[in-house]
């Protein structure tokens, strides 16, 4: 949540202020809202792929195994088996057994799994299950866009709306903002972007992170081939057509407010990026955002939010370069600038006390996302700088950078080691080895722990805080890409029995994503989805994703609500139950690369993308007292064709390419890189090419030991 989730990451109580402010107004705590009756038998409310794992949890005090059977729509028992039992899971704090009917794949609707008398929710078996979620996942930030009207043509007449924030009465509006008080003298255009959560501030370090995962998700598709269904015309926005993936368009939204909250050439802290942007006081609930009246306000600069931008900004210079390279140009440009302001001012820390209109999203430890800025400047440019720059961080190496809490936008460390385990670099084989193999090492720490838990949730017993569901779905993104990086089906497994839990296999039965599920949440907390409040407004649309069972019970609905809650069961669906049912960019993000990667076909779930397979072959032809010349064959051994290729290795003997033919070579101390030619790009599965260097060396000349093509170590 946006006010408050720098509480949700420490942990600590909610301030006395923050319990009196406009959040508890109009009756908030008047009626909360029944809890949903619920069913023993827990499944994926929306369904399961064909090739899926398909598990069930099932609440009994039994402990013997019990028969379980699955019927189709027509009542017809297509498969059965017995139950294992799992005794007490605590973190729901009740007693469970599992039933297993992943052998089934057979394919319709209205499937029912029936044990020991009672019978599950109805839900489905197809292979494009997670169409739908894809689009409305992704769909929630054109809903939550800042400064343009909402179409009712693409989202539907109860969800259209005037443009808020422009100036347009009562709007104060965000195209010249002041500062507060002491922080600048001038005014700033930061219109645009996507509000953050259920107010509507504007927040850069929250954008930081949705913004990643958005681009990201496309690199992934990208990568795995899939990305078609990411495209142009594919997704609801209004510049469908352009000729530019629709992900990138709706990412381009927020990137270019992001990019607005620079501190103009000129100014003092030039190039350092405003914190965030909100009312001078807290939004009341309900108010739609081209209704609201408050004026404006711009936050002092922070380190954390610049190097946001840094990172951001060169991630959208390497994405969107070859849809717009005028546009990729600015986002670099931007990038550097704030890289060399935040090297400048290391230490401006945006303060926990800073909540007064919106969340204060303080951060004092930022050594994380230096590592992650020079990670995506570094793979973008692949200048020396930036690797010197990733690789003297004490979080290259650090164990720390996976936690089992997952990632945020407060520690995304995580999000550097994703860049570089994924996106080609020069870094040497060696350590791109040793990366890729802490994302495999932090998946299958997720993976153990929901091995050890009856609903299969890949967060610890003590993980249910403010926004758990978005720990959940992060943790996921990290399984995701540990099976694109080995291939194992393990991995897809757990990616999407994560999805399980959050559509309904849970300790209370409830889907938290609107509108999948037959018991989904629809009254979450937001200013202006709040059909709970005013008649005339809307539930939340579709594919919006609740912050999840929070144990700490930080709202007074919850504290009235949910006293003596087990962990994994501290949730409401009520708008007063802010650090319960919040919806936020940085929640549904991963929701949204999720759905993308659950809805990836043929396999159905997002089959990794064949890693490349080499053969190198280093060839001293001559060698004298100081120099030396030698050829270099690459063998494409893998079934797929090559299309642009990068080669690295290491000199051992401290050699130093002085020229080099049919390639470009670059090295930096004693990592070297070499880079296609323009008419030698393409290697076919069995062909080679070949490339010459000429070097200089000072004593013995041993020749390289590992390769790496494209990240992928060769024979």
């Amino acid at each position: 949540m946006s006010a408050f989730d720098s509480v949700r990451r420490h942990g600590r109580p909610l301030a006395t202020a923050l319990l009196a402010s406009s959040l508890l107004l109009d009756g908030l705590l008047a009626t909360p809202a029944a809890a949903a009756g619920t069913t023993a038998v827990r499944v994926n409310q929306v369904g399961y792929l064909p090739d899926g794992p398909k598990r069930a949890t099932v609440v009994t005090s039994s402990t013997q195994s019990l028969t379980w059977q699955l019927r189709s729509a027509s009542g017809t028992v297509v498969a059965s088996g017995s139950t294992v039992p799992r005794g007490a899971d605590a973190p729901s704090g009740q007693s469970v057994q599992l039933a297993d009917f992943s052998s089934y794949q057979g394919t319709g609707t209205g499937y029912v799994l029936s044990v020991d008398g009672s019978d599950s929710d109805p839900f489905d078996i197809r292979a494009d299950l997670y169409d739908g979620l894809r689009s409305d996942a992704m769909a929630f930030f054109y809903h939550q866009r800042s400064g343009i009207a909402i179409d009712a043509s693409l989202v539907g007449s109860a969800y259209a709306r005037p443009a808020g924030h422009l100036g347009v009465s009562p709007n104060k509006g965000d195209t010249s903002v002041p500062c507060q008080s002491g922080v600048c003298d001038y005014t700033q255009d930061v219109r645009g972007g996507w509000y953050d959560a259920g107010d509507q501030g504007k927040y850069v370090v929250n954008g930081g992170i949705s913004t990643w995962l958005v681009v990201n998700s496309f690199e992934r598709a990208q990568r795995a081939g899939t990305d078609a269904a990411l495209g142009d015309s594919t997704l609801r926005v209004p510049e469908r057509g352009n000729g530019v993936p629709d992900v990138l368009d709706e990412a381009r939204w927020e990137l270019e407010f992001l990019m607005r909250m620079q501190v103009p050439a000129g100014k003092p802290y030039a190039g350092m990026a405003f914190h965030k942007i909100h009312d001078a006081a807290w939004t009341g609930i309900p108010t739609r955002p081209d209704q609201d009246a408050q004026p404006r306000e711009l936050h002092r600069p922070s380190t954390a939010a610049t190097l946001n931008l840094a990172a951001t900004a060169a991630q959208c210079a390497r994405v969107f370069r070859p849809y717009d390279s005028a546009f990729a140009d600015r986002c670099l440009a931007a990038a550097r600038r704030a890289w060399t302001a935040a090297q400048a001012n290391p230490a401006m820390y945006a303060p926990d006390s800073d909540s007064t209109g919106g969340g204060a999203y303080g951060d004092s430890q930022v050594t994380d996302e230096f590592y992650w800025a020079a990670a995506e400047l570094y793979a973008t440019t692949g200048e020396s700088t930036y690797r010197d720059a990733v690789t003297s961080s004490s979080w290259h190496t650090s164990a720390g950078a996976f936690t089992p809490y997952g990632f945020g936008w407060a520690d995304t460390a995580a999000l550097g080691r994703l860049t570089l385990a994924t996106v080609p670099n020069g870094l040497p084989a060696s350590d791109l080895a040793r990366i890729r193999a802490s994302v495999v090492s932090a998946a299958d720490g997720h993976l153990s722990t929901m091995a050890g838990q009856g609903y299969a949730v890949p967060i610890p017993k003590d993980g249910y805080f403010w926004g758990s569901n978005s720990e959940a779905a992060d943790n996921a993104v990290v399984m995701a890409v540990a099976g694109e990086l080995t291939g194992d089906a393990r991995y897809r497994a757990g990616v999407l029995e994560s999805m399980d839990y959050l559509l309904g296999r849970n300790a209370i039965g409830q889907s938290y994503v609107t509108g999948y599920g037959e018991r989904s949440s629809h009254n979450q907390h937001h200013r202006f989805w709040a059909h709970q409040l005013d008649a005339s407004l809307p539930n939340p649309p579709a594919g919006s994703l609740a912050g999840g069972p929070d144990s700490a019970l930080q709202d007074p609905v919850a504290q009235e609500k949910l006293a003596g809650c087990a962990p994994a069961a501290c949730y409401i669906d009520d708008i007063g139950s802010y650090s319960t049912n919040e919806v936020a960019i940085n929640w549904n993000a991963p929701l949204a690369w999720l759905a993308a990667y659950a809805a990836d076909r043929p396999s159905g779930g997002g089959s990794p993308q064949p890693t490349a397979s080499c053969a190198v072959t280093y060839k001293v032809d001559n060698a004298w007292s100081d120099g030396f010349t030698a050829t270099v064959t690459v063998k494409n051994t893998g079934t797929s064709a090559v299309d642009g290729w990068r080669l690295n290795w290491n000199y051992p003997g401290g050699q130093r390419v002085t020229s080099a033919w049919n390639a470009t070579v670059t090295q930096s101390g004693a990592d070297v890189v070499a880079r296609n030619a323009d008419w030698n790009r393409a290697i076919a599965p069995g062909a080679t090419v070949s490339f010459g260097v000429e070097g200089s060396l000072s004593g013995s000349n041993p020749s390289p030991t590992a390769f790496a093509l494209d990240g992928n170590a060769c024979d």
